[in-house]
């Protein structure tokens, strides 16, 4: 893609999201177009939001999973940049109506007390570089469409990459434990919809352990002299399937020890 392709992708992505109408997939317009031409819209796309007064929190992982690259014909995750504003607290009423298409997801998220950086990072650098790790929900959104309503056209990943990967929200709760307080790989949870058990899953899933994810974007950023910083939250990856959500719907996610996180979709 051309500079001006990608500048223009990203303004289209901008736009979706301000009128709550996803767009065409990306990838109907430039069906050649990379990975790196989907990070180079995603990057502007966080320009764009930084120029509204937006500040950059953390990063998120994605398609942690080997059952999903599988399914995707992919053989690394993904990331997408956390913001200020995409932050919820734990208990409540969120707006659906600013969200295209939002489902949710359970994670992990790990604050950072130390920098990353390198080529080399380990999960124990991780887990030396972490404050604590928390129960979150990663709300994601399609600010194209992720099944195109004419033509059935289904977006790809290099769509969703560039698409922030999907992210539009967190929700932080429960109990904060320190990294090593427990086997991170057994943390897990129960996702439920309006009272109905809806998803189950071990943070194992992610990489067979959530320190792994965020080994993963400290190593995916290195080769351009970026580090992950103290005081970001870094979601590790999802280790259950994303349900819908509507306006009306209740949440509770149950992580056993770790506490509980709740919301209400209005």
């Amino acid at each position: 893609m051309q500079s001006d392709d990608i500048q223009q992708a990203a303004e289209d992505l901008y736009h979706a999201e301000r009128k709550r109408q996803a767009i065409d997939p990306i990838t109907l317009r430039f069906p050649d177009m990379d990975i790196n031409d989907s990070y180079a819209i995603q990057q502007q796309w966080v320009n764009k939001k930084i120029a509204d007064g937006r500040n950059v929190v953390g990063y998120k992982i994605g398609y942690t999973s080997r059952a999903m690259q599988k399914a995707l014909n992919i053989n690394e995750p993904d990331y997408g940049v956390l913001l200020d504003d995409m932050v919820f607290a734990d208990g409540s009423d969120i707006d659906v109506s600013q969200f295209c298409d939002p489902r949710l997801e359970m994670e992990l998220a790990f604050i950072l007390k130390e920098e990353l950086s390198g080529e080399n990072v380990s999960v124990f650098d991780v887990l030396n570089a972490t404050d604590y790790v928390v129960p979150a929900l990663e709300i994601i959104a399609a600010r194209s469409h992720r099944i195109h309503p004419e033509n059935q056209y289904k977006r790809t990943v290099r769509d969703t990459i560039a698409d922030n990967a999907g992210n539009a929200g967190i929700i932080m709760g429960g109990r904060p434990i320190k990294p090593d307080a427990t086997d991170l790989r057994w943390c897990g949870g129960m996702l439920y919809l309006n009272g109905l058990l809806e998803e189950t899953g071990l943070a194992a899933a992610v990489l067979n352990h959530p320190a792994n994810g965020v080994s993963w974007v400290a190593k995916r950023f290195a080769p351009h002299g970026v580090s992950l910083k103290p005081g970001q939250i870094i979601l590790s990856g999802s280790f259950t399937a994303p349900i819908p959500v509507s306006a009306g719907d209740t949440i509770h996610a149950d992580y056993g020890p770790l506490g509980s996180i709740a919301c209400h979709f209005v």
